[in-house]
């Protein structure tokens, strides 16, 4: 009981952050990137507190092979997304232009010191959070053979609807994507947690400040 209740809390932190940053009632106040900071915090601290202290230590095993492979899954998503990117402005009027509003979000901060952030705090605490804890956490709380798969199809959409609040077509579909490839190999091999924070940072570094799409 008291790990489903703190699940949800969790979750509705998530959302409720998320709507904060996101929503057009409160989006940019006081400044975009210092929500998005204290939000990758506080969910990561709300993570941390809820999860067994016998279970809060990440596991690296071969090192070597996490950073290569994490590297490898950030550029093929950053691939898939530059695929999406150019089938979507072919498919619908309004993909770009909804992309573009992403990135307007691109202001308010040195564009070196958001590649900074995205790098070293926001991308692995999304990933801590949302494969780490929320999608593990789920994985224990479903029951049968297919907890598992459960846990990845839950996480997944949860992470793709707090950004709804956007009401941004595109960065729902894009959360979406992300969340169901980053769901998908922690479904398949959980210790590939360190890969996943890996991957995460660094394709938000790649798609927001390096590589713009």
């Amino acid at each position: 009981m008291k790990t489903r209740r703190n699940l949800l809390v969790a979750i509705l932190a998530a959302a409720l952050l998320w709507f904060y940053m996101f929503s057009p009632w409160t989006a940019g106040r006081p400044n975009f990137w210092l929500v998005m900071c204290c939000s990758a915090v506080i969910l990561t601290t709300l993570a941390v507190s809820f999860t067994p202290k016998d279970e809060r230590k990440i596991r690296i095993e071969r090192p070597l092979l996490q950073i290569v492979a994490g590297v490898a899954i950030a550029f093929a998503l950053w691939g898939i997304f530059w695929i999406g990117d150019k089938a979507s402005q072919w498919l619908f009027a309004f993909a770009r232009p909804e992309v573009d509003a992403v990135y307007s979000m691109k202001t308010g901060l040195p564009v070196w010191l958001i590649g900074l952030l995205l790098l070293v705090l926001i991308g692995p605490a999304e990933e801590f959070f949302w494969r780490g804890y929320v999608q593990k956490t789920f994985t224990k709380l479903f029951a049968g053979k297919r907890a598992a798969d459960c846990a990845f199809i839950a996480t997944a959409a949860i992470y793709a609807l707090v950004h709804i609040w956007s009401f941004n077509f595109m960065l729902i579909m894009a959360a979406l994507v992300a969340g169901l490839v980053w769901g998908f190999i922690y479904r398949i091999c959980p210790k590939a947690l360190p890969a996943l924070i890996i991957s995460h940072a660094l394709w938000d570094l790649l798609v927001f400040v390096l590589l713009p799409i």
